[in-house]
């Protein structure tokens, strides 16, 4: 009982990561220690189906608790504290770094390094992709927008399994996120349900298939170049913390909001730390 509650709190401090843009799944997923247990759960979820059962439907569980009955909550905290906000979860990253160089310790080449600076240069270019990019509607869904929804849900839920890229990030470079967080928003007020289910249906269709071609790859690596891979994990993280704490300075910020900041910086990394171990 004890574990699954623990999978249902990693559940809801992924699934709340996943609203953010900026802040990656796939790097909570390492800081809170199931990042390859999840990559293996997934590739072969029915090799084990019972246990893998339970795993994805506690983790599961939580992800839904945090979209469905916090995605207003984060929105507002985004809106107003967007500071003190991101520090909380800059915090989980931080607590869970130490595990990721264990993995890599004193395993040291000139191979190694280039692959963490390229994959470090790699996400500190992304948020200069933007450019201009208009919002979707979803007013009226067709058969090109329901291919559209299922594209969008598939590439980004490739980038969710990557440490340091922020599927919500991408999906604000596709020009969907804003359409889809407000369409969660929208059916947890039970204004439209039938259009919403059926936005949310494609979408979570495309981050289904998604998420098992990219589990596939990812433990691909893993097993074949794992000391490399874990080095381009460490530049992802990096990268994604340097990238999410530019990303909320540029407006002024109040020392209030600082000191506040400061305070949750340090129960995510103690969090982080916690229930990582577990």
């Amino acid at each position: 009982m004890k574990d699954n509650l623990i999978l249902i709190v990693k559940g809801f401090i992924l699934g709340i990561a996943n609203i953010i843009p900026g802040v990656s799944g796939g790097t909570l997923a390492i800081t809170l220690g199931i990042y390859e247990k999840l990559i293996s759960v997934i590739s072969h979820f029915f090799h084990n189906l019972k246990d893998n059962f339970k795993f994805i439907l506690f983790l599961g569980i939580g992800v839904i608790i945090s979209l469905l009955v916090f995605s207003n909550l984060i929105g507002f905290c985004l809106d107003n504290y967007p500071f003190a906000t991101t520090l909380f979860f800059i915090g989980i990253i931080f607590g869970g770094i130490p595990q990721l160089f264990i993995k890599i310790k004193g395993k040291r080449k000139p191979i190694n390094y280039l692959v963490l600076l390229l994959s470090f240069l790699f996400v500190l270019g992304l948020p200069y992709l933007t450019g201009n990019n208009n919002v979707i509607s979803l007013n009226n869904i067709d058969f090109f927008t329901a291919i559209c929804l299922f594209l969008s849900g598939f590439i980004a839920s490739i980038s969710m399994m990557l440490p340091g890229i922020s599927g919500s990030f991408v999906l604000v470079l596709l020009g969907y996120y804003e359409p889809i967080i407000n369409t969660i928003r929208s059916l947890t007020k039970m204004e439209n349900i039938l259009h919403d289910m059926i936005i949310l249906f494609f979408v979570g269709i495309g981050i289904l298939l998604g998420i098992i071609v990219a589990a596939k790859i990812i433990e691909w690596l893993l097993n074949k170049y794992e000391v490399i891979t874990y080095y381009g994990i460490i530049g992802f993280v990096f990268a994604s913390i340097i990238s999410i704490f530019l990303g909320v300075t540029n407006n002024a910020v109040s020392l209030y909001e600082i000191i506040f900041g400061v305070f949750l910086f340090l129960i995510g990394l103690v969090l982080s730390k916690f229930i990582g171990e577990k």
